[in-house]
């Protein structure tokens, strides 16, 4: 098996090594093997692919980290296409960003990757919802 070296901060590493010993792992490489592939199939999936689908994707970051504001305003911009709103809310001593996009599950992904990918965000989570699977009321 190869050998893969990982920076993290401090903090993370000693979440790591708490949650490995907390859920009985054999240490810190078993937790990332599937950490990486919970995350690698986390888009494959046969059930939304090729269909149009509408999400919300949150996005956890500390009060006053201008730089993920800036980033995520460049961001929305990038994916104008894609993204339908954006909205703002102070939770804590946290910023959310709450993002409504419209896309197929490659853009979603694209977009929620890159947003995963920014330095000092805390958390990203979304769900989705295939539009062509929404019931339409019926017109008299």
């Amino acid at each position: 098996m190869a050998v893969v070296s990982v920076s993290m901060p401090d903090e993370l590493i000693d979440r790591l090594d708490e949650f490995a010993t907390n859920h009985e792992y054999t240490g810190r490489s078993e937790v990332v093997r599937e950490g990486v592939r919970i995350l690698i199939t986390e888009f494959e999936n046969d059930r939304l692919e090729r269909r149009p689908l509408a999400g919300v994707v949150s996005v956890l970051y500390d009060y006053g980290t201008t730089s993920v504001e800036r980033r995520l305003t460049r961001l929305r911009h990038e994916h104008e296409d894609h993204v339908a709103s954006t909205a703002h809310s102070h939770v804590g001593d946290h910023c959310m960003e709450l993002f409504v996009i419209e896309g197929e599950l490659e853009d979603i992904s694209a977009f929620v990757g890159t947003v995963r990918s920014i330095e000092d965000v805390r958390t990203v989570d979304y769900t989705l919802l295939p539009l062509d699977a929404v019931d339409r009321p019926e017109t008299s």
